[in-house]
């Protein structure tokens, strides 16, 4: 009977330890470094497709992640709250604090460092080059790299999902910018007024979702579904009229 209870308390422990990560609530270590100078001007554009950040909403809490959290752009957009590890390192640590970044660039791997003496972004290191201000939020400047501990959460955003048609005749390119909750898109589907089907889009690069399909002159819909599963039909937010280099926004947004 003690055995049959050990395994039941044993089983019921582990349902809540991999819930807890699935929910990105456990606590994982990492180490991380800053670029972009002090008013972060160096962190625009980047691997997510982003371009602006000031623009876009972002500003100046973002970084770029290595090879093992980037996941070749399937996390842009996500949210991670970052605290500098005192125990690990009182030197360079300001205590008490920590810092909520958005993933917007990737921070490639250099194979002639070693990843314990300057490769930081070498697989499979978990590694965030932050944007400067963001970084000296939970870091003093002098020591350049710190430990830190670090979880998924929730991006908080104000409005609707953004999005920003790009490409030509046969190929539009769609940036989705603005995503709350779990800041990283899993599938987009699109529909033109005149299609009868929704048609499958395929992740491009980053951020930017593309089809093969001539859509001019046609009012556009999406059909956006997080990483979580969560799934937002934004129906009609494109006008018939509407032409490449135009951005639309959608009054819909993902639940925190």
């Amino acid at each position: 009977m003690a055995g049959a209870y050990a395994r039941a308390a044993f089983l019921l422990a582990l349902s809540f330890a991999l819930a807890a990560v699935a929910a990105g609530q456990e606590w994982l270590r990492a180490h991380a470094t800053f670029y972009g100078g002090a008013d972060a001007s160096g962190t625009m554009g980047g691997a997510c497709g982003y371009g602006n950040l000031y623009a876009q909403g972002y500003g100046t809490r973002t970084a770029a992640l290595s090879t093992a959290l980037f996941g070749d752009g399937a996390s842009c957009g996500q949210c991670y709250k970052l605290v500098c590890d005192r125990k690990t390192d009182r030197t360079w640590c300001k205590p008490g604090v920590s810092v909520t970044v958005t993933a917007t660039n990737f921070c490639p791997p250099n194979w002639s460092i070693p990843g314990d003496r300057g490769g930081w972004c070498n697989p499979p290191r978990a590694h965030f080059d932050m944007a400067q201000p963001a970084w000296e939020k939970i870091g003093i400047y002098r020591g350049g790299i710190i430990p830190v501990i670090y979880k998924r959460v929730s991006c908080v955003k104000k409005g609707g999902l953004r999005f920003a048609i790009n490409g030509h005749d046969y190929f539009n390119l769609v940036l989705v910018t603005n995503v709350a909750g779990q800041g990283s898109i899993r599938a987009m589907d699109v529909k033109g007024s005149r299609s009868p089907d929704w048609m499958h889009m395929a992740r491009n690069w980053g951020a930017n979702w593309h089809s093969l399909t001539y859509l001019n002159g046609q009012g556009l819909s999406f059909r956006v579904t997080a990483t979580d599963g969560q799934t937002i039909v934004c129906a009609n937010v494109v006008p018939p009229n509407w032409r490449f280099g135009q951005s639309f926004a959608s009054n819909l947004q993902f639940k925190l």
